[in-house]
Parts: C-alpha cells; sequence; structure tokens
C-alpha cells in the first residue's frame, strides 16, 4: 500500500561466473568493441577479478568505465569492500544512492555530514587515468541528484511525480542510471544535465508502473 515493495533475486548461474568465461575471444571481443561499460557493483560478490580485467582495459584504451555501489552491504563486508578499494581508481562514473553514499563514507572512515561531501570526497579519490576526471552522481530518491566533478557537486532537482502515480519504487536507481547512459553513450556525449535529465525521466516511469520492465517506445529526448 506505500508503493514500495522487496524483490527476491534468484542469482543462479550469476554466482558462477568466473573470469575464463569473459576471456573467451568471442566474449572479449564484445569488450573490446565497446567504448562505455557499466558494472554492477553486486558483481563484486561473484568475480571482481572481472571486473579489474575490464576496468583496466578501460583504463588502458581511454574507454569510459562506469561503478554502481548497488547495496550498502557492498561496503560493510570487508573483502568486498577490498575489492571495491581496488577498483576505483579506474572508475569514471560512480553512482549509487544516499543510503549507499552514506555507508561509503562511513566504511571509508570518512567523517561526512551529508551526500554532497560524500560525492566531493569520492570524486577526489586517486584515478588511474588522469586525463579524465571522475564524475559521482548519487540518487537521493525525490530530492535533489548530485553531480561531483571538477571539485564543484552540482544539485539537480528531481521532476515531482504525484503521489498517486506511484505504483511502485523498485527498479528506479537502474532505470536513472539506464537514462543517464543512453545519453553518455551517444556518438557525441550529451551534457551532463540532459544525462541527469534522462535519468530523472526514466526513474520516474519506472516507478508509475508495476515491476522493473516499461512497455512501448521511449521518447525522443
Amino acid at each position: 500500500k506505500d508503493s514500495e515493495r522487496s524483490l527476491v533475486a534468484n542469482l543462479a548461474a550469476a554466482n558462477n561466473y568466473k573470469i575464463a568465461h569473459l576471456e573467451k575471444p568471442e566474449n572479449w571481443a564484445m569488450v573490446e568493441a565497446a567504448k562505455v561499460v557499466y558494472s554492477a557493483g553486486f558483481f563484486i560478490t561473484v568475480s571482481p577479478d572481472s571486473m579489474m580485467k575490464v576496468a583496466q582495459h578501460c583504463c588502458e584504451e581511454n574507454k569510459v568505465y562506469c561503478l554502481n555501489l548497488s547495496a550498502p552491504f557492498i561496503v560493510e563486508v570487508p573483502p568486498f569492500l577490498e575489492a571495491l578499494k581496488n577498483l576505483l581508481p579506474y572508475v569514471d562514473y560512480l553512482f549509487g544512492n544516499e543510503t549507499e553514499a552514506m555507508a561509503f563514507s562511513k566504511a571509508m572512515g570518512w567523517d561526512c555530514k551529508d551526500v554532497s561531501e560524500v560525492a566531493a570526497k569520492a570524486a577526489r579519490l586517486p584515478k588511474q587515468n588522469g586525463g579524465r576526471q571522475r564524475t559521482v552522481v548519487f540518487t537521493q530518491g525525490g530530492e535533489d541528484t548530485l553531480v561531483a566533478r571538477d571539485g564543484v557537486v552540482t544539485n539537480y532537482p528531481v521532476p515531482a511525480v504525484k503521489k498517486e502515480e506511484i505504483v511502485d519504487t523498485n527498479g528506479a536507481g537502474d532505470a536513472f542510471v539506464g537514462g543517464f547512459l543512453s545519453q553518455l553513450c551517444r556518438p557525441v556525449a550529451k551534457h551532463i544535465s540532459d544525462m541527469v535529465r534522462a535519468g530523472n525521466y526514466a526513474a520516474s516511469c519506472i516507478i508509475k508502473v508495476s515491476g522493473c520492465k516499461m512497455e512501448g517506445e521511449p521518447i525522443s529526448l
């Protein structure tokens, strides 16, 4: 009745992924063909070595590597946190929500008072590819989306959605990232404000339906 529910995941084959699968020529060819790579933080629990191989490839070839914090437990479990720390120098775009951001801050030993401060500190962490500044994007539900890059944190208001239109908030974060990446992956990447706008639009659509799948075609942005 409160438009919130839980998802129960059947990870199945995902829990058995090995780097050998990634290294098969037909699979690695897809990595080589990609210009932008996105990883969910959840994969750290399964094959962090696969993530590192792809992240290093992106750095060496000046491609864009994106990572999502995905869930607080990723930073709360020591082996997962260590894997995340190893990946962070290769991350060009870091995504998360306000809960994940504050959990990350605590795990890093930072005394941050708010999400904006976490975003700024995360953006300044050491980076392997010095030719591209890290961009940190933290969503906060219906509150402003925060983007930290080039030493500045910018607030982007989230368009209001009527309470009676909200059916199910599951998938909002993933939808946001999908919308954001749709503009980042264009032949000529859009401005960061357009990426955020597309992300917020996608999130506003998914919360109006039950489940995590949209019907029909998206509008042109």
